[in-house]
């Protein structure tokens, strides 16, 4: 059983909405997890916190998404400014140094993290980051972002959402048979076809293109203590965000780390991208004891 606790720290430029989950019991031998997304909020990881009542856990919203509202002015979601953000949570915290489970755009954030911060982390699993830079076909992965971005631009929600599973469900290299398929109908995936307007979306819109953009320093990251783990999803191998964390392991003179289901393996049922919540806890706590 867990004790849970929602808090805000006041940031520079923002108000950091966070969740501080409590084991009723000690938590000897066990240091704080800290689960974070990109552009996923807290509410992502309730299932696979249920797994880890044996140590805190805290869950969070990246500035300027769900309850943690941005006073700079400003609209993009850069791993830099989010990195600055969990770095001034873990101080607040004082339980450092922490373990990070960090999730697609979270783990990119969580990397420049280790760079900047390197005493932060003792233990960092990155599941599948989403970094352009490490692909061989890095060119053609920013053509494929740039197509789904105009789609979104040009018929809204839907038909930017249907471009985007299109582009992150492709096997293999983005090649020039990627980019002859006709457009996705959204009403294939289930979403709306009318336009409602919006073109805010952090994953579709602009605002997170720093993400994928971003170019690991590796240096940093292999002379910082932290251990880091690249995971990737048994069942997302061959596609965008399984051959990004492959190539990011490569890039620090590892293999991936496998884990059961897909890139969203820790969601419970209550997403429609639900995955296997309990055999993903299980691994992850193997692979953090491990350490």
């Amino acid at each position: 059983m867990t004790n849970s606790e929602t808090r805000t720290l006041a940031a520079p430029g923002a108000d950091l909405v966070y969740d501080v989950r409590d084991p009723l019991a000690a938590s000897a031998g066990h240091r704080t997890l800290l689960m974070i997304g990109q552009p996923m909020t807290a509410e992502g990881f309730g299932s696979l916190a249920e797994h880890f009542t044996d140590r805190t856990v805290i869950t969070y919203d990246p500035r300027g998404l769900g309850r943690s509202a941005r006073t700079d002015g400003r609209t993009d979601h850069t791993p830099q400014t989010q990195a600055g953000d969990l770095h001034l949570l873990i101080e607040a915290l004082g339980t450092g140094p922490v373990d990070v489970f960090a999730s697609s755009g979270g783990a990119v954030t969580a990397l420049e993290l280790v760079a900047s911060h390197p005493g932060d982390v003792a233990t960092l699993v990155a599941h599948e980051p989403p970094i352009n830079a490490v692909l061989p076909d890095a060119a053609a992965a920013d053509r494929a972002r740039a197509a789904f971005h105009e789609a979104y631009q040009a018929k809204g929600n839907g038909a930017g959402m249907a471009a985007f599973i299109a582009m992150t469900a492709w096997q293999g290299e983005f090649t020039d048979a990627y980019f002859a398929q006709p457009a996705p109908d959204p009403a294939m995936f289930g979403m709306p076809t009318d336009d409602d307007g919006t073109r805010d979306d952090p994953l579709l819109s602009k605002a997170s293109w720093a993400i994928t953009d971003y170019r690991p320093d590796v240096q940093a990251l292999t002379a910082a203590p932290t251990r880091i783990v690249i995971a990737v999803g048994e069942e997302t191998a061959g596609t965008y965000t399984a051959r990004t964390a492959v190539a990011t392991a490569a890039l620090l003179g590892q293999e991936a780390t496998v884990f059961p289901s897909h890139h969203g393996g820790f969601l419970g049922g209550d997403f429609g991208y639900a995955g296997k919540p309990a055999e993903f806890a299980a691994r992850l706590r193997e692979v953090l004891d491990a350490g």
